[in-house]
């Protein structure tokens, strides 16, 4: 008998913390969206290239997974322009020199967004053709 009660304060601790560190995160996120939207140009962009896409997916995709496609495709950019972003911020925090390493860092995130943006015009334009 002593156990049911027992359990429950646990659960209810448990969720407690489950959701405050929920509530914690959503904040730090919704910080970071307004971070890039105001510091990044290009998160700026690719944000403006996402509101007119979202109404031209439903309109060219024929069935729901080509519209989830589309859609996921360019979410797909804003991801990882968003980690771009991380990895230039973390490098330009870390020192302004010059250094290899950090030439590195910035044009494999540069180029993992170049990526997905071919990924997503290849989408886009196979789901326009076909």
């Amino acid at each position: 008998m002593d156990q049911a009660p027992t359990q429950t304060i646990r659960d209810k601790t448990l969720l407690g913390l489950l959701k405050r560190r929920l509530i914690q995160a959503t904040q730090n996120s919704i910080s970071g969206l307004r971070l890039a939207f105001k510091k990044e140009e290009a998160f700026r962009i690719q944000s403006f290239l996402t509101l007119l896409a979202l109404p031209a997916a439903w309109w060219i995709a024929d069935t729901l997974n080509e519209g989830l496609l589309l859609l996921f495709s360019v979410a797909l950019v804003l991801i990882t322009e968003l980690l771009n972003s991380a990895i230039e911020a973390t490098v330009d925090r870390v020192g302004m020199d010059y250094h290899e390493l950090s030439k590195q860092a910035k044009d494999m995130g540069s180029a993992a967004v170049f990526v997905a943006m071919l990924f997503a015009a290849i989408t886009w334009l196979l789901i326009l053709l076909v």
